[in-house]
């Protein structure tokens, strides 16, 4: 058996565990051919008596890790700890998967006495439109918001989903405060590397509300620790698996019926448009009240207000 198995094995040689490739009935094959006549049955016996299995691959590797990124962990943790202590609001801040809003096949299964009937493809001209939700995880209430944009999935898209929050939860739920710490992953549309980015937070968040908004950013391969991801779009992907997204209303219902942190999700629409390829001149970035940290500065800053007028 493990003569006809081995040439067609995968996996470390050394390790303790082996992967055939090999189908049943070609493997019963090989071995009849060498006076063995075995049924499907009793070879996959024989294989898992010797721990093979059948296995699917499993994502583990995400590149090499950057050299400060336990050094940035820390000073995320850090910096958490402060703006806890003193009351300061911390959002945990990304953009789930684009989703086609129509009557398509939602992954996941849910209890019902019949399945539903779906599109057999996933044509987008068959779609409503193509729906990007974006999540805000409210860390010291534990509350989360969702924003659903029909647009491009862009900087300025996330800042001011960011700015609707702040406006109608935010604002009233952390009266008085003057800083703002976001927790954002290393790239997408609230990544360090943007121009627009850090220009939409200084004029939508640092000048209007008058917010000192430090940022923090996850390193790669790093992101599953933002606190958006298994806090929110956690309990909402589960909420709403094996439903299809038919409209704009049904997944914000979906989205507003998740639990978490004990209270239900809120959700609002965004149907602006929202230019892609948005240039921000270097002019422009001179003039942002924009102070880079000493520890990490490429993923760690602080955008100042550039007035006093503080709009509530």
């Amino acid at each position: 058996m493990t003569a006809v198995v081995e040439p067609t094995t995968g996996g470390d040689p050394m390790g303790p565990t082996e992967f055939v490739r090999r189908s049943l009935p070609a493997i019963g094959a090989d071995l009849e051919r060498l006076g063995h006549d075995l049924s499907p049955t009793t070879i996959a016996r024989l294989l898992r008596d010797q721990d093979c299995s059948l296995r699917v691959n499993r994502k583990r590797f995400t590149g090499p890790d950057h050299p400060d990124r336990d050094r940035q962990s820390r000073n995320i943790d850090e910096r958490i700890a402060i703006f806890e202590g003193l009351g300061q609001p911390i959002i945990g801040v990304d953009s789930k998967k684009k989703e086609l809003v129509g009557n398509f096949k939602n992954a996941g299964a849910a209890w019902l006495r019949e399945p539903e009937e779906v599109n057999v493809y996933d044509f987008l001209s068959d779609a409503e439109c193509r729906a990007t939700p974006y999540g805000i995880c409210d860390v010291l209430s534990g509350r989360g918001h969702v924003c659903v944009g029909t647009s491009a999935d862009t900087p300025a898209f996330a800042v001011e989903a960011i700015g609707s929050w702040w406006a109608r939860h935010g604002s009233e739920r952390y009266r008085g405060a003057d800083e703002l710490l976001i927790l954002a992953d290393g790239g997408g549309s609230n990544g360090h590397r943007p121009r627009l980015w850090k220009a939409r937070l200084q004029e939508r968040i640092a000048d209007r509300y008058g917010l000192h908004v430090t940022v923090c950013h996850y390193p790669t391969g790093a992101s599953k620790w933002n606190p958006v991801e298994h806090r929110l779009f956690g309990p909402v992907s589960i909420n709403w698996a094996g439903q299809p997204l038919r409209s704009l209303e049904a997944m914000l219902g979906w989205a507003r019926g998740t639990e978490v942190g004990g209270a239900g999700v809120t959700a609002s629409l965004d149907r602006a448009e929202y230019p892609t390829k948005v240039k921000v001149p270097a002019a422009v970035m001179e003039r942002l009240d924009r102070e880079r940290h000493e520890v990490c500065p490429d993923w760690n800053d602080t955008i100042s207000p550039r007035q006093p007028q503080v709009l509530h």
